[in-house]
């Protein structure tokens, strides 16, 4: 589908729409800024599409998984300098990954991914995300359902251009209801600045807070290669085999450094967009590109930001219930598509095992490691034990069981 840059620069907004509330939550509860974290957001999105010659329509924003240990770093008394310094430390993690992966061949790596592994991870992924979306509509369900109902409105009987803008138009729909009911302050629209550069930090080298933050990219290696899988899924393409996961891999450390860099949180290949993806069936890696110069306009405007800042909770809840849903629903496509026959005991052992684990909210305590005077712990959780699980036993069981008679 052949689109002109007005359509591009709408669809390229609605992604920036789609990742603000997460990429601003990280900052928000860890003490970094939220205007850093959205000019590296955007400015790690278009590095990412540098390294990987741009043909993975994919957005990059804050990272949940690194909020306990950034927390834990600041109560050890490190500064926001140290953690920056951690944070670039993460980012080469993901570097030492992409080498292993171009020394062993990313065939290899797909192996361990097969769809009866893929397709379930895929359903953990987004609804693990299910309780997020519900703790933010739960906060107003008239603006919650209103939004949904409106992007959905807009994806099924809409035409031309707005149907490939239900995110964009349930959001627009929603605050203007919320507006309405008198539902959102305007205070901080009114007294932000129109343009103003935030606060970077400049990095520092502390080897404990290293010890902190790095190692938490082991586990984040593992939910990128989930995403990307899904995102390809999505999209009908293999970014295994090209680009390659190893420059995926690299793109996505080298953002994450570059945030470090900055003072920003670590990013991460963001579901969110994917979701988008597969509500609009827009796939040019050319919008994401133009979403990320959105995060970054946003990040140099303080007023814009404010706008984006006061969505009420119910909008953002609304809009997520549709999203994170259909990333769901991208998994169970991909088990269906491959044909997995669930007659055979292995297919419904890997499956269960994966959902149990990772919808139960099971947890591998691997003890603590002390580091500057404070107790880490060390867990495997939620998605990547999941993931792990159902590596494990697939490769363990047999391709053939033998059904009783």
């Amino acid at each position: 589908m052949q689109l002109g840059w007005e359509k591009k620069i709408v669809l390229g907004l609605q992604h920036a729409v789609a990742m603000f509330g997460a990429t601003v939550l990280v900052p928000l509860l860890t003490g970094l800024h939220p205007s850093v974290a959205l000019i590296t957001a955007g400015l790690g999105t278009l590095l990412f599409h540098l390294i990987t010659g741009g043909m993975v329509p994919v957005f990059l924003g804050s990272s949940f998984a690194f909020i306990a240990p950034i927390i834990a770093a600041q109560k050890a008394g490190f500064s926001l300098a140290a953690v920056g310094g951690g944070i670039v430390a993460a980012g080469l993690v993901y570097a030492l990954f992409a080498l292993l992966v171009m020394a062993v061949g990313s065939h290899r790596v797909r192996e361990l991914f097969p769809p009866v592994v893929t397709g379930p991870v895929i359903v953990v992924i987004g609804l693990t995300l299910a309780p997020v979306a519900v703790d933010m509509a739960k906060n107003d369900w008239l603006l919650a359902l209103v939004t949904l109902a409106a992007a959905i409105v807009a994806a099924v009987f809409f035409h031309g251009l707005f149907k490939m803008l239900p995110v964009i138009t349930g959001v627009a729909v929603g605050y203007l209801v919320a507006l309405f009911l008198g539902r959102v302050d305007t205070t901080p629209i009114r007294e932000a600045a129109w343009f103003g550069l935030p606060p970077f930090v400049t990095p520092t080298l502390e080897w404990g807070a290293v010890l902190l933050i790095a190692p938490v990219a082991i586990v984040t290696v593992m939910e990128h290669i989930g995403d990307i899988l899904t995102n390809g899924r999505v999209v009908g393409k293999d970014f295994f085999e090209r680009p390659g996961l190893h420059r995926t891999l690299l793109g996505d450390g080298a953002a994450t450094a570059l945030a470090g860099l900055l003072g920003g949180p670590p990013n991460t290949t963001y579901s969110e967009n994917t979701g988008v993806l597969a509500v609009t069936k827009v796939y040019d890696p050319s919008v994401l590109r133009i979403g990320a110069l959105f995060a970054i306009l946003f990040g140099l405007s303080p007023k814009l930001a404010a706008v984006l800042q006061t969505l009420p909770q119910g909008v953002l809840g609304g809009i997520s219930i549709l999203l994170f849903g259909m990333i769901a629903s991208i998994g169970i496509r991909t088990l269906a598509e491959a044909e997995i026959d669930f007659t055979h005991s292995r297919n419904l052992i890997v499956v269960s095992l994966i959902l149990v684990l990772g919808l139960g909210g099971a947890v591998a305590d691997l003890g603590t490691l002390k580091v500057a005077g404070a107790e880490v712990p060390l867990k495997v959780t939620g998605m990547s034990l999941a993931a792990l699980a159902g590596i494990v036993v697939n490769l363990l069981l047999p391709k053939e069981i033998d059904e009783p008679e």
